[in-house]
């Protein structure tokens, strides 16, 4: 484990593995992942809170306005000098998720957004989350759903993904000894949404991919669109959770 101190704000750069705040043209997925970090909260009131691959850091900030203290752990040392620099309300930590820096039962909650995709063993992380959670403690995950994210592929789309998981292997990874599934609901697009998916010739997200994939500049109508977008646009529900964007899990610790 290595402690971050606040100091000059570093630049993180776009990779393609995470989305940040403030870039026009990432403005759909940053609010994509806002809008699922928006209706967590409730989870995290005056809760000590662990952010387990923290990334850009701005979700950690949200939490902290709810929560009594957050830590938020990445494990690029890059990336965890960036948060320190740039949230100083925040503990931050460089750390393995495979193996958390953390004394057991702990934190109240353990915080993992967009991530578990990322991660080759992610059983191994859940143990390690069912460790450090006091009784009665929450893991919040969410995750792009394979069945939409990568249809019909073998592998995953995108190559800093590992291994996606579709609604029931997301419930088989949480249903494991120490923790219950309390809620599994996937997030979609809202009404406003998709009116733009319809106005784009049929979806917003197609729309950007091809985009990056042809090398061509932004339409000024594909780019209105994109930085148009809120986090209130997505709607999330329990229902139909094969066709959801991404799967959003609360787990019970025992």
């Amino acid at each position: 484990m290595t402690d971050v101190t606040a100091g000059e704000v570093p630049c993180l750069p776009l990779t393609g593995e995470r989305t940040l705040p403030g870039v026009s043209h990432e403005n759909y997925w940053f609010r994509r992942h806002e809008a699922a970090y928006l209706d967590l909260l409730r989870h995290c009131a005056d809760a000590v809170v662990l952010e387990a691959g923290c990334g850009e850091g701005y979700g950690a900030k949200l939490i902290a306005e709810r929560a009594a203290r957050v830590v938020a752990l990445d494990y690029d040392a890059f990336t965890a000098a960036h948060v320190g620099a740039a949230y100083p309300e925040l503990a931050v930590v460089r750390g393995n998720l495979a193996s958390l820096p953390l004394r057991t039962g702990s934190v109240d909650v353990v915080a993992n957004l967009q991530v578990i995709e990322h991660l080759w063993n992610q059983e191994e992380f859940v143990a390690e989350c069912v460790r450090v959670l006091r009784p009665g403690g929450r893991l919040l995950m969410t995750t792009p759903n394979r069945l939409t994210f990568s249809p019909g592929l073998d592998k995953p789309h995108n190559p800093f993904h590992t291994r996606e998981l579709a609604p029931d292997e997301l419930h088989e990874l949480l249903d494991v000894p120490g923790l219950r599934v309390e809620a599994l609901t996937g997030l979609r697009h809202g009404p406003r949404l998709l009116g733009l998916d319809a106005a784009l010739g049929g979806s917003i997200i197609q729309a950007q991919v091809d985009v990056v994939l042809s090398g061509g500049g932004w339409s000024p109508e594909l780019l209105a669109a994109v930085t148009s977008v809120r986090s209130e646009d997505f709607d999330l529900t329990a229902d139909d959770l094969d066709t959801s964007l991404d799967l959003v899990a609360v787990a019970v610790r025992a």
